[in-house]
């Protein structure tokens, strides 16, 4: 296990009770250098969405934790924030939550006539991801080809 993925494991395992203590959803949680800076991410969620004040409870509860468990090396930025409308879908619990729903699929190598795709989730395993089309046809992808699978922002 890389060090990175270590520190996301361990914030993962050391906020889950706190997460869980609110009624929230861990949705993901990232340890990523953007311009230099390092920094450390929790996305939560809640029925209803997650608002601000959510987001600095945690925050403000996690940090005690932080500073006491001091498991990061060196300076970072700890941010707390929804997952967002399009976020990706990573767990078990994003595929079964979206079955039945729109997604848009990226695709790393182009399969038949693209790369990009947008279907009604209609089933998924641990290997690849079915999507139905309006025309009623249906077309599974590996999930090792996955470079992106979100639910699809519909504007309507």
């Amino acid at each position: 296990m890389s060090r990175k993925e270590e520190i996301e494991a361990a914030t993962e395992r050391l906020i889950q009770p706190l997460i869980d203590e609110n009624h929230f959803e861990l949705v993901d949680v990232e340890y990523v250098k953007e311009g230099g800076e390092w920094y450390l991410r929790v996305y939560a969620d809640k029925q209803g969405g997650i608002t601000v004040d959510d987001c600095e409870q945690i925050s403000r509860a996690f940090n005690v934790i932080l500073d006491r468990e001091n498991y990061v090396p060196g300076q970072y930025i700890f941010e707390v924030s929804s997952p967002g409308l399009l976020r990706p879908l990573k767990k078990e619990k994003d595929y079964k939550r979206s079955l039945g729903k729109l997604i848009d699929v990226r695709l790393y190598k182009q399969v038949e006539a693209g790369k990009e795709f947008t279907g009604i989730l209609k089933d998924y395993d641990g290997q690849t991801v079915t999507l139905s089309f309006e025309d009623g046809t249906e077309q599974t992808f590996e999930r090792s080809n996955l470079a992106m699978i979100r639910l699809a922002f519909c504007d309507k």
